[in-house]
């Protein structure tokens, strides 16, 4: 029997690959000398760098960047085991969680320190870029982005606009003469999935301004500044990017990543899924083993263990899904792909110890599945011989 083991990790427990690990060993208590193929996974969000890195052999990169405020940090992405792919989350370096509330304002926050990882990728001879872009602190359309990596943005006096969504009020003029000249030659795919526009009521400044710290009045300056960026993006480099869905990602950096980059914006599950060859990895699996920290009603929209269930079924294999909590309106995952669902709590118990000892209690819930399984591959040899 041949196992393949594809968690996402459980988001403030384990990573991918420490699940995959806890799900081995569950595996091995009633089946100790199957094969066994650990195959972390991820959906484009948080611990995507972690997850290719693990799965692929390669290497985690630390640099110092600019954050969102200007301060200068250490952020991380990920080198896999090709050594010319990148992959980099953008909230590394331009995330939230980077900016006490008391501070956040996307009129001044940035996307430069993004642009500094991906000059540092493409320094190490990255010549593909996975970039997931969840989670920002900024509303600048990626134009802090684009300036680190040698885009000029200027004022009427040929100045450098200032950083920040409330900088483009100035913008007169694009200068990409000394864009860096090696992303023509670099494959971009972005993780996005969202579909909102660059502005407008469904658009990157009212949809996502609020969580970033904008007032109702920034809001609507916000947006009128990303649609002056939009229509100068249009007539300085002749591209139309404001209108595709995704481009209001990021608070526009979907955009700025289309505009400057030419990137290709993906699902992130379909991302990763590419990345870590999974459909060719499953071939000749008689079981898939899955999982994440909860199963819902959003687990059909994009996320690791029906993106993997998918994958599974072009071969006709059956999933299991492991998950630290199953929630009410689960049941369309069976719909999806997933054929059957056990969560890794068998009583009550908080989620202090439940985080604490996910583990032990993955590990656990592997064995109780594969066990189940274990039972209804004895009747079908008992039936056999009758």
């Amino acid at each position: 029997m041949k196992i393949v083991i594809a968690p996402d990790s459980f988001k403030g427990s384990v990573t991918a690959l420490q699940a995959a690990e806890a799900i081995e060993h569950g595996v091995r208590r009633v089946f100790p000398d199957t094969e066994l193929e650990k195959i972390p996974m991820a959906d484009g969000g948080e611990g995507t760098v972690q997850s290719l890195v693990d799965t692929t052999g390669g290497q985690i990169v630390t640099e110092r960047v600019i954050d969102p405020l200007g301060r200068e940090i250490e952020a991380k992405y990920g080198v896999l085991g090709d050594k010319v792919t990148a992959v980099i989350e953008m909230a590394a370096a331009s995330g939230l969680t980077l900016v006490p509330p008391d501070k956040r304002n996307p009129l001044v926050t940035t996307t430069y320190g993004t642009g500094q990882l991906i000059k540092a990728a493409l320094d190490r001879g990255c010549r593909k870029l996975i970039i997931g872009i969840g989670g920002s602190a900024t509303n600048d359309g990626g134009a802090g982005m684009a300036q680190a990596l040698g885009a000029k943005l200027l004022t009427k006096s040929g100045e450098l606009v200032q950083w920040g969504g409330g900088g483009l009020s100035r913008l007169d003029a694009i200068d990409i003469s000394g864009l860096d000249a090696r992303i023509p030659e670099t494959q971009t795919v972005v993780a996005c999935d969202v579909n909102n526009p660059l502005t407008g009521e469904q658009g990157a400044s009212y949809v996502y301004g609020p969580q970033k710290g904008a007032t109702p009045e920034m809001v609507q300056t916000l947006d009128a500044n990303l649609a002056h960026f939009d229509r100068v993006l249009q007539r300085d480099l002749g591209k139309i990017v404001g209108d595709i869905p995704g481009a209001g990602a990021a608070g526009g950096l979907g955009a700025g990543l289309l505009a400057f980059l030419n990137a290709e914006l993906k699902s992130g599950i379909e991302i990763v899924i590419e990345a870590v060859q999974l459909v060719k990895r499953l071939s000749g699996a008689d079981l898939v083993i899955t999982g994440e920290g909860q199963i819902n009603f959003q687990t059909v929209f994009g996320k690791t263990p029906v993106g993997v269930a998918k994958a599974a079924k072009v071969h006709g294999i059956p999933v299991i899904a492991i998950a630290g909590s199953i929630a009410d309106g689960s049941d369309g995952v069976y719909d999806a792909g997933i054929d059957a669902m056990i969560d890794i709590v068998p009583e009550p118990t908080s989620l202090e110890s439940a985080i604490e000892n996910a583990p032990m209690l993955i590990a656990d819930a592997a064995e109780r599945a594969i066990r189940m399984i274990a039972v209804g591959m004895q009747m079908r040899n008992a039936s056999s011989r009758t």
